[in-house]
């Protein structure tokens, strides 16, 4: 006895979806692994430090400004 179409299970490859989606990725890893690689990442590093302090180091920067201005 046969079953309907609409009934039997399709057959998915799940795994050369997986394999093509981690080639990619590791396509990727490679790439952004170049000869910057370790400035970007220190800048990157700075910066997320930085922002995390933007107005602070505005507001420093202002007075410091002042400061200087009043002195002269």
């Amino acid at each position: 006895m046969s079953s309907p179409q609409s009934l039997t299970h399709a057959k998915v490859d799940f795994v050369s979806g997986d394999f093509e989606a981690l080639a990619s990725h590791m396509r990727h890893c490679a790439l952004a692994h170049g000869r910057w690689f370790t400035v970007k990442s220190r800048l990157q590093r700075v910066r997320s430090a930085a922002a995390g302090r933007i107005v602070t180091m505005a507001c420093l920067a202002v007075v410091l400004v002042i400061g200087l201005y009043a002195v002269t």
